[in-house]
């Protein structure tokens, strides 16, 4: 790796600005660097009464507890949606990368859930969240492929848990099956993936087309080895297919990729955030972001 930062600053600007194409790839060192903690004071702070009675030690490792009672299980994952997908406005970011890729073809590819790209004003059709959306119910086991949009009851969970537990009344039922219903992120093989989700698929895959054999940017944010197969591995396999295309890859600590692409991946370790904002071209540093353009999908 150039361990010179301006040096490298400077190729990814050059890079961005030649480039036909921008593929944005964002993992959870993204949400993280924008300040998305899942461990710190930001979950001390906001589960100090989860923590006293089950233990628990940061939001991700919380995520697989096995709760004896649906009315514990709600009342945790209310708080932990409620916090990362509703009350956590767009950060700042976020809002960076929209102005990075300014007016070029982009599309951006992610495995986080908290809606963070769509928040800063990515047009829907230009983002593929593959593992889903804290904002989405669907029942437990798959018995139908609708999602519901939860964010009325995630609230009423949060403002009426009492110790812990949710009064057994809000405990969300599927309404084909009657049995349990689950959050709609990628953690068993029930996830639903409906036809707006097969859509955004399609629209994915149709930009990889559209850029073969032309200038691309490949901007890996934050991804490491969870489940690289999405967007690390992919990303790496674009620039080695493509002699034109590059790899710009910002990741404290998983910076290395494949020896084949060293000559055309442009490596950060250093702060995220402040990376971002040197890379943004000057005529779009002051740009105030886009309007968000969301699309409501379910009542």
């Amino acid at each position: 790796m150039d361990y010179d930062y301006v040096n490298r600053i400077e190729k990814a600007k050059q890079t961005i600005d030649d480039a036909n194409f921008v593929l944005i790839g964002g993992g959870a060192g993204l949400s993280d660097a924008a300040g998305l903690h899942y461990a710190g004071r930001r979950f001390t702070d906001n589960f100090s009464d989860f923590i006293e009675k089950y233990g628990f030690t940061d939001m991700y490792t919380s995520s697989f507890h096995p709760f004896e009672t649906q009315e514990e299980r709600w009342a945790y994952w209310a708080r932990h949606i409620s916090l990362n997908r509703y009350d956590t406005r767009a950060s700042a970011l976020y809002k960076s990368l929209l102005r990075l890729a300014g007016e070029k073809e982009y599309f951006v590819i992610t495995t986080n859930v908290e809606h963070q790209f769509i928040k800063a004003g990515f047009p829907e059709n230009r983002v593929f969240a593959v593992q889903g959306d804290y904002g989405l119910f669907q029942c437990a086991v798959g018995c139908h492929g609708e999602l519901y949009g939860n964010e009325t009851q995630i609230r009423r969970m949060v403002s009426e848990t009492r110790d812990c537990r949710i009064p057994s009344a809000l405990v969300p039922k599927c309404p084909v099956c009657g049995g349990e219903m689950d959050v709609n992120i990628r953690h068993n093989e029930y996830f639903i993936q409906d036809d707006i989700w097969r859509r955004a698929e399609r629209r994915y895959a149709d930009f990889l087309k559209g850029f073969a054999e032309k200038r691309v940017v490949c901007l890996e944010l934050g991804v490491g080895f969870n489940t690289p197969e999405i967007i690390r591995f992919p990303f790496e396999r674009t620039v080695y297919g493509n002699e034109r295309a590059v790899l710009i890859r910002i990741n404290r600590d998983c910076s290395r990729g494949m020896k084949e692409n060293e000559g055309r991946t442009i490596a950060f370790i250093e702060d995220m955030a402040e990376t971002i904002g040197a890379i943004i071209p000057c005529d779009r540093a002051q740009e105030k972001p886009r309007g968000d353009k969301r699309i409501v999908r379910f009542s």
